[in-house]
């Protein structure tokens, strides 16, 4: 990204998914694949990882701000380690692949993570522990969602509706959902930056641009934690994953 968007439209865009991103932080999650969809749209897919990393740290900031106190440290100790493996391989993979060929990447990870959030809702929900489910003890559990987490995160910023599978099947009460998140997307993000800067996809444009959707970002952040007690969360995340699902399909055209 060697300059900042000069279109106004570019702008629109940039700021509805800064505010889509705040609204998915401090809300209800799924709408940030809106946001990975809009930033790929209007940047280089392979640029737009790192243009959005940014906006995602700030809105982490304005989650821990609302619920940093409700937080599952124990979940989040056995992740990290294989999160760190995940971002490493997709580390690997963003730095061998085209612009071309990252679009597409980016599109069926997008359509991957919907599928799973479709699955997670179809399927009943007879054991409400993600680590115990079906033979899959503890460790296991944690190193799959830690590992595809971390690949998801670095190669499209899409992890979310893996941490939304592991952690909506642990029967979490709404506020240690949403703090678990944070902490979670929080520390990763901020560990993905050097990977990032180290690729190329992280600029001073890019932290200017991000600077300059503070607002967009604060806006939604600030709507998510008015309405997430508010609203019909399986219409609106319904809705969400339809239009997410268009929009990861477009961008593999």
């Amino acid at each position: 990204m060697g300059e900042l968007p000069s279109e106004p439209a570019a702008w629109a865009a940039l700021a509805l998914a800064a505010a889509l991103v705040g609204f998915s932080k401090t809300g209800i999650n799924g709408t940030a694949s809106l946001s990975i969809l809009l930033f790929a749209t209007v940047l280089p897919a392979k640029e737009s990882t790192g243009a959005l990393l940014p906006v995602l740290i700030i809105g982490d900031l304005f989650a821990l701000r609302f619920y940093s106190r409700h937080v599952a440290w124990p979940v989040l100790a056995r992740l990290a380690p294989w999160v760190v493996v995940g971002v490493g391989a997709g580390a690997v993979l963003l730095w061998r692949v085209d612009d071309a060929a990252m679009r597409v990447l980016i599109g069926a990870i997008l359509l991957a993570m919907l599928a799973v959030q479709v699955w997670s809702r179809l399927r009943p929900a007879k054991d409400p522990d993600p680590d115990s489910r079906r033979g899959f003890g503890r460790r296991s559990a944690a190193a799959g969602t830690g590992v595809a987490a971390g690949a998801a995160t670095m190669l499209a910023n899409a992890a979310g509706p893996v941490m939304v599978l592991y952690l909506m099947l642990s029967g979490f009460p709404k506020l240690r959902f949403l703090g678990t998140m944070a902490w979670f997307f929080f520390a990763v993000n901020v560990f993905k930056v050097p990977i990032s800067v180290g690729l190329g996809l992280i600029t001073w444009p890019t932290l200017l641009t991000a600077l300059c959707l503070v607002p967009a970002v604060a806006l939604g952040a600030f709507t998510g934690r008015a309405v997430v007690h508010r609203v019909n969360q399986r219409q609106f995340e319904v809705a969400t994953l339809v239009l997410s699902a268009v929009g990861a399909a477009l961008l593999m055209v």
